[in-house]
């Protein structure tokens, strides 16, 4: 290992080298084709459900069996990294999700989408894993909550290209070349993958001075052995990040599913004509709550906020400003309802980047990884469980010949979730005590 007995000195950022952040551009793309293949699906609902007879129940079950097998994933790619490494457990994560992604393109049952559904899904999962884990190897404490929402931006950007791209592909070339063209995508990121990424200790492109910056910070606690789930499931902090998830990322994955079709059954809109430019619009909003909401609470702790208090009153804020969705049962305007959707996924963006740095907060570093994945587990627990509720409620109100009901009665669910989610998380975690271990 190079470097080891070097010492170490203060670097200005010219000095530095910066190939910890070519590093963190393929994770940012990684992520970006990661939810580019999985909303496909949910963009071109009106087309495959006049294809193959789909009920609202039945894409539903769609969405449950991807949500499932996502959480099964967590688990198995969690372990399956930390055996293998993030090098090689990424390029497999991502090789046969993209091989999953295009297989879309040729099934021809509602079967054959279950199926590659929770391939999708399996595979999918690793994609967090991986990530975070590279962050680690390639950042100190101090660049990483920057490096991970660098990355983690990918997702809204996801939802801003993916409609462009899918709608261009689907208009002019068929709905099974969407799946196919996007799929392949991953393919290309692969081999960039392979020929740039390495840990640091045998990247040979890395200057010694990045080296020693990338470990400046080292904690001794990172070097213990792994915490069993077990030992976390006894304090009360795992549950304050479980709750937090559980009752929320179901809520994002209704935008995420949902959204499109019911821009098209309530406001009958084309997003193919116009190649989902509603859609871009809302998560272009959405990507600036991701950035504001990694701000807004480091802005207070460096104001001197205590840093369980910036935390916690930024959620409140983001919880706040979901409320507002409700009232988009009492408008018939296209415009004001994309306002209400985008204020509310922007908030749940903020939400979402402000609670992972709890794990941290709360937990020492060699915890965070395990709390992040019962957390994320729980998450798409959630996820697997709630399009159960949205299936049988459309399918019901569309049998009575008023679906928008049944939307207005799940956004009004969105609404107070994250206000619940809050008071959950602050009865376990009132001012997000950090663990002993």
């Amino acid at each position: 290992m190079p470097f080891i007995n070097v010492k170490r000195t203060e670097m200005n950022s010219t000095t530095l080298g910066k190939y910890r952040w070519r590093v963190c551009a393929l994770l940012f793309v990684a992520t970006t084709i990661n939810y580019i293949d999985r909303q496909v699906l949910g963009l071109l609902k009106t087309d495959l459900s006049a294809e193959f007879n789909w009920t609202e129940t039945d894409y539903s079950n769609l969405v449950m069996a991807f949500s499932a097998a996502y959480s099964v994933g967590l688990l198995c790619f969690g372990a399956l990294i930390d055996k293998i490494g993030s090098k090689l457990g990424y390029a497999v994560s991502i090789a046969v999700w993209s091989l999953s992604a295009m297989a879309h393109g040729i099934v021809r049952s509602t079967l054959g989408f279950g199926v590659v559904r929770s391939i999708l899904g399996v595979s999918e999962a690793g994609n967090f894993p991986a990530a975070i884990k590279a962050t680690a190897e390639w950042f100190p404490k101090k660049e990483r909550a920057l490096a991970t929402g660098i990355f983690n931006s990918g997702s809204n950007i996801a939802a801003v290209v993916g409609p462009v791209l899918v709608y261009w592909l689907a208009r002019n070339h068929g709905w099974r070349s969407a799946f196919v063209w996007t799929g392949a995508i991953g393919f290309i990121w692969l081999v960039l993958w392979w020929i740039y990424y390495e840990v640091p200790s045998k990247q040979k492109k890395l200057s010694k001075e990045e080296y020693d910056h990338i470990h400046s910070d080292q904690e001794e606690e990172g070097t213990g052995e792994r915490i069993k789930w077990a030992k976390l499931l006894g304090v009360r902090q795992t549950y304050a990040f479980v709750f937090g998830k559980l009752l929320t990322d179901p809520v994002w994955w209704f935008f995420l599913f949902w959204l499109p079709g019911y821009l098209e059954s309530i406001f009958h809109m084309d997003l193919k004509a116009n190649l989902g430019l509603p859609i871009i619009i809302i998560y272009s909003v959405t990507s600036l709550g991701s950035i504001g909401g990694g701000w807004l609470s480091s802005h207070l702790i460096k104001t001197g906020w205590p840093v369980f208090k910036a935390r916690k009153t930024s959620m409140l804020i983001f919880a706040i400003c979901v409320v507002p969705i409700m009232l988009i049962q009492y408008t018939n305007n296209l415009w004001i309802a994309i306002a209400l959707i985008s204020l509310a996924t922007a908030a749940h963006q903020a939400w979402s980047a402000t609670i992972f740095t709890t794990a941290s907060d709360m937990f020492p570093k060699r915890a965070v990884s395990s709390v992040v994945g019962i957390g994320g587990m729980a998450g798409s627990i959630g996820g697997t469980l709630f399009p159960m509720v949205i299936g049988a409620m459309l399918d019901h109100y569309k049998l009575l010949g008023n679906i928008g009901t049944g939307y207005n009665i799940l956004f009004t669910m969105c609404g107070v979730a994250y206000l619940v989610a809050w008071t959950v998380m602050h009865f376990f975690a009132p001012k997000m005590e950090r663990v002993n271990l």
